[in-house]
């Protein structure tokens, strides 16, 4: 049984680092560092 949750853990990791590249890839990274920006500075009450 550890063994399958061992197998299980390690597929999502496997992908989810594909979608991270995926991501970085197609240029969404500097979209989402923008958001996160926009959002940081509207909590702070400058933009």
């Amino acid at each position: 049984m550890r063994s399958i949750s061992r197998w299980a853990g390690l597929s999502a990791a496997v992908v989810g680092i594909c979608f991270m590249a995926l991501g970085i890839y197609r240029g969404e990274m500097t979209v989402v560092f923008e958001k996160a920006s926009r959002i940081c500075l509207e909590c702070i009450g400058i933009g």
